[in-house]
């Protein structure tokens, strides 16, 4: 099942994928008998199983009911009002591999809920941004309160899987939310170079990066159009990824590329953060590039070009997005 989110008659509504069309739930749910439909994606997944057993007898007597053609509906990110998003920093082999020390669990940072924007909707590059780069990424949507989960317990606490662009300003990040110290020695402690290569025994700097308006500007988290239920994905771990600017390919790679694989995120960010239902979880970067784009997505420079950027994974649809530039700052 695929579910989405739009804005219809002036109001958010709960949407899903009929053969090629949509239709809101509400009318599945009239058109069967079922009564009346949750109205939110969060409401949708804390109501459980029998909502999902109920929304699928809706989708099942679908013959007759209204259909809305995808093309032409005001997309909304299939989960407007999660609690929180987490992301996995060089959570791929290919880049990974560059790192001084592997810390052997993941990176993680948070991106603001006011950054998600909807499929078909313009990622809007100001001039003090700098280079800005996007990033292919898997995510799946939280379905329980969770804690502490062993590996085996987290692929059941997803409620299903999406797309996001996880756009990265590396102008922002490394020009306003990174500050590099130099310590005086009696500060030094060894936390402060166990993750890096030493320079000497007089290099004391210490290196602060803060993921904030880097990650979560606004217009910087697309994602959708659909959620995909976690029963449709049989391996979330081996999912082709694609992404276009302008219909020329620039990444090819798949989620088997993750060096902490989808459970392991999950379980790992269960630790040390209550995960809520309709909480999002990114699970890194797609990296492998393809013809004039050797790097992959760091190959495209947001900053500097304009067009439209399509993100294509494997059974879950595609999500595309305008670029626009605002230098009116």
């Amino acid at each position: 099942m695929k579910l989405g989110t739009v804005i219809l008659d002036g109001r958010k509504t709960l949407i899903a994928k009929v053969g090629e069309q949509a239709a809101t739930l509400e009318a599945l749910y009239r058109h069967a008998g079922l009564g009346a439909a949750p109205m939110s994606l969060n409401d949708f997944i804390e109501a459980g199983k029998p909502e999902l057993e109920r929304a699928a007898r809706a989708l099942a007597a679908a013959g007759g009911v209204d259909l809305l053609d995808p093309a032409r509906l005001d997309w909304l990110p299939p989960q407007p009002n999660p609690s929180k998003i987490v992301g996995v920093a060089f959570n791929n082999m290919g880049i990974r591999k560059a790192a001084h020390k592997d810390p052997g669990v993941p990176n993680f940072f948070f991106k603001a809920p006011s950054s998600l924007v909807g499929h078909g909707k313009a990622i809007i590059m100001k001039q003090h941004y700098g280079e800005t780069i996007p990033e292919l990424e898997l995510a799946g949507i939280v379905g329980r309160r969770c804690k502490d989960l062993t590996d085996e317990e987290a692929r059941t606490a997803l409620f299903g899987y999406t797309i996001v662009n996880d756009v990265t300003s590396h102008g922002m990040k490394f020009g306003m939310d990174s500050i590099a110290t130099t310590r005086e020695p009696h500060l030094m402690r060894d936390h402060h170079l166990s993750w890096r290569n030493r320079h000497g025994p007089d290099d004391n700097d210490v290196y602060f990066v803060y993921h904030a308006r880097s990650k979560a500007t606004d217009t910087f988290g697309p994602m959708g159009p659909w959620i995909t239920t976690a029963d449709e994905v049989a391996d979330p771990n081996a999912l082709k990824v694609e992404g276009w600017l302008d219909g020329e390919p620039f990444a090819v790679d798949s989620t088997a590329s993750y060096r902490f694989k989808i459970e392991q995120v999950v379980a790992e960010a269960s630790r040390y953060f209550t995960l809520e239902p309709g909480d999002v979880i990114c699970f890194g970067t797609s990296a492998k590039g393809v013809g004039k784009f050797p790097d992959g997505h760091r190959s495209v420079n947001m900053h500097q070009i304009d067009g439209t950027m399509d993100i294509e994974i494997e059974g879950l649809g595609r999500l595309t997005s305008t670029i626009r530039h605002d230098w009116k700052d």
